[in-house]
């Protein structure tokens, strides 16, 4: 009788799979639960408005303030005044369309 002390236990294969059903059932409820915890505390936390700060000058300057001054051939396309650099492509396309220069 020694012996009987022993002796394995036998598994069955339905159990090991059934234990591996229920490792993946519990991974599944747990992520289904961080889901609708999380878009829970979205819909509590309330969303807190900035506070807007007013400048005085009105407009950020475009480029920090950076301006262009066109030389003697560009001036007589854009003008003689320095102009940021997306002004002064505004200016060369219209000037671009008005006198059908482009290959469209």
């Amino acid at each position: 009788m020694v012996f009987g002390l022993f002796k394995k236990k036998k598994t069955t294969r339905k159990k090991t799979v059934k234990k591996a059903v229920r490792k993946v059932k519990r991974k599944v409820v747990r992520k289904v639960k961080r889901k609708t915890v999380s878009k829970v505390k979205r819909k509590t936390v309330k969303k807190v408005k900035r506070k807007t700060t007013k400048r005085k000058g009105g407009k950020k300057p475009a480029f920090g303030g950076y301006k262009i001054i066109p030389d003697a051939k560009l001036a007589v396309i854009i003008g003689n005044k320095p102009l940021p650099p997306s002004q002064m492509t505004k200016k060369i396309w219209q000037y671009i369309k008005k006198n059908k220069l482009s290959n469209r």
